[in-house]
């Protein structure tokens, strides 16, 4: 009897150019809320799964693995590219984990930059040692099935965002954020002003501002 193929779904996109994904490295991801207009961040309880270990920017690589299973996130690792950020939506499945310290040990060596999950993770002296910043919802030793179905590089809802293939995922302290390529120029665009707004505000507290401007106009 003939092996049948894993039930994993293959979608086609496009990434955005190094230079716009490039222009937000390291840019706050308040600033980016911002410029989205006031959205964009994954649920509050989307969380650094190891401490210190939570700042990136790249583009989103998803995987849609449904609950108990990881069959889609191992299937995406040949389509890794150094960058990426790999993207598991798992329906918000917590009675086990999605991933461990060996797969995204993988992802790392492919040059994966982050890891984002609604579900699970384990292994975490494992993820430690690793390195790979990877955010999730909460840490069990349970362990997925590996039988799929699932699908890669297709649109995917986690944690109240649609992520797609090629949005640009930027991660701090703060949380997870995730820009939509169709939105990059209009983000990039919007962000010098955001910075000086800012930075003004933040000058005007050091000299000990006590009112929000906006009150003291009214």
């Amino acid at each position: 009897m003939l092996d049948e193929a894993p039930p994993i779904r293959r979608h086609d996109w496009t990434r955005p150019d190094a230079a716009r994904v490039e222009a937000l490295r390291d840019v706050p991801t308040g600033f980016v809320v911002d410029a989205l207009g006031g959205g964009g961040a994954l649920d509050h309880r989307v969380k650094p799964a190891v401490a210190g270990q939570f700042r990136f920017t790249g583009v989103a690589l998803t995987c849609d693995c449904g609950p108990a299973d990881n069959l889609a996130l191992c299937a995406a690792l040949p389509s890794v590219l150094p960058g990426d950020v790999l993207v598991a939506a798992t329906a918000g499945h917590t009675g086990c984990a999605v991933t461990g310290d060996l797969v995204l040990g993988m992802a790392r060596n492919a040059g994966a930059v982050g890891f984002v999950t609604d579900g699970c993770v384990r292994d975490l002296p494992g993820l430690r040692a690793v390195g790979l910043p990877a955010f999730c919802v909460g840490v069990t030793p349970n362990s997925p099935a590996r039988s799929g179905p699932g699908t890669v590089g297709a649109p995917v809802v986690l944690a109240g965002q649609r992520v797609a293939s090629g949005d640009v995922v930027v991660a701090d302290e703060d949380g997870v954020v995730v820009v939509p390529q169709e939105r990059l120029d209009e983000v990039i665009a919007r962000l010098p002003a955001i910075r000086a707004a800012e930075a003004e505000m933040d000058r005007r507290v050091r000299e000990g501002l006590r009112v929000p401007p906006f009150l003291a106009a009214g």
